[in-house]
């Protein structure tokens, strides 16, 4: 732990020397805190988080990692305190780096996991993988090494987590596979444009499916009908805007495609439990919030 404890020396998100890699520290519990993961991997190295989505309760902890093939929001719960804070990696998917090595993958004869895809799952951390991080660490620790080995080092992971149990959900939503990969479209076109007015036949299009199996599919890979994501893709952003950019929420609810203040102000509290302005106050006194990951297409609130 010493060397996460290094890379982290401050509550909140900690950003290190490769873009879309940062370093979680929380020295208190989290309850019921709504998250939008944006595709990535999240590999706790100290502590254990608890995430609820739908009926599924998913365990990510020092024994188990976390893959997300598409973003999707759930509650997460978390454990943490001075003595011995929450410690976690979180790499946010490159996905031309991620779409090299499948290729070179299959192009070797490697075989996908024979797992159907998820969105997201704990799948159990084995010593490879644990080398992996270990060596991920100490090269993000020394700027020479993070530098010139940064990108493999982080190739090397991608490799163990695409030839193991979650590999077929990333490859799918790599290649676009599938009702799986024929959501994500649905979903890059909720993240791009979700300040717009779009409605279920036009993202049932953008998918390629008729409405009632799209809606059908759009639920088994997000646990949220099309509408309910939409509404929370939305206040994600909306509460990311008014911690880094400082707008209020008449101006964030009005950024990501609200007419009335007052239903922004009902549906925020609705979902986070507090208003915009106590919101936004906690966030700033008790968790960094880092810049968005370069080359993201996605909205991420954690």
């Amino acid at each position: 732990m010493t060397l996460a404890r290094a890379l982290a020396p401050r509550e909140g998100y900690n950003l290190t020397a490769l873009p879309g890699v940062r370093v979680l520290r929380s020295d208190r519990p989290l309850a019921d805190t709504p998250v939008l993961y944006d595709p990535g991997i999240v590999v706790v190295l100290q502590g254990a988080k608890r995430g609820f989505f739908g009926e599924e309760v998913i365990v990510y902890d020092q024994a188990h990692y976390l893959a997300v093939a598409v973003p999707v929001p759930f509650t997460m719960q978390s454990e943490g305190d001075p003595q011995r804070p929450l410690l976690a990696l979180y790499l946010h998917l490159d996905f031309q780096l991620a779409a090299e090595l499948l290729v070179e993958l299959d192009r070797e004869g490697g075989e996908a996991p024979p797992h159907s895809a998820r969105s997201l799952v704990a799948s159990p951390m084995d010593v490879d993988m644990r080398q992996s991080v270990l060596r991920l660490l100490q090269v993000l620790s020394r700027p020479l090494e993070a530098a010139v080995l940064g990108r493999a080092a982080v190739r090397e992971l991608y490799f163990r987590v695409l030839t193991g149990p979650q590999g077929q959900s990333l490859r799918a939503a790599l290649t676009q596979q599938g009702q799986f990969g024929k959501v994500g479209k649905a979903l890059r076109r909720i993240h791009r444009d979700h300040a717009s007015r779009l409605d279920l036949g036009l993202l049932a299009r953008e998918a390629g499916m008729s409405v009632p199996s799209f809606h059908v599919h759009f639920k088994a890979v997000t646990q949220s009908s099309p509408m309910q994501y939409l509404k929370s893709t939305r206040l994600h952003q909306a509460r990311l805007l008014m911690v880094r950019e400082g707008m209020t929420a008449a101006a964030a609810g009005h950024a990501v495609g609200y007419e009335s203040t007052s239903q922004f102000n009902r549906e925020f509290k609705r979902l986070f439990g507090l208003t915009p302005a106590a919101e936004v106050r906690r966030m700033k006194a008790s968790f960094e919030v880092p810049p968005a990951p370069p080359g993201s297409s996605f909205v991420s609130s954690h």
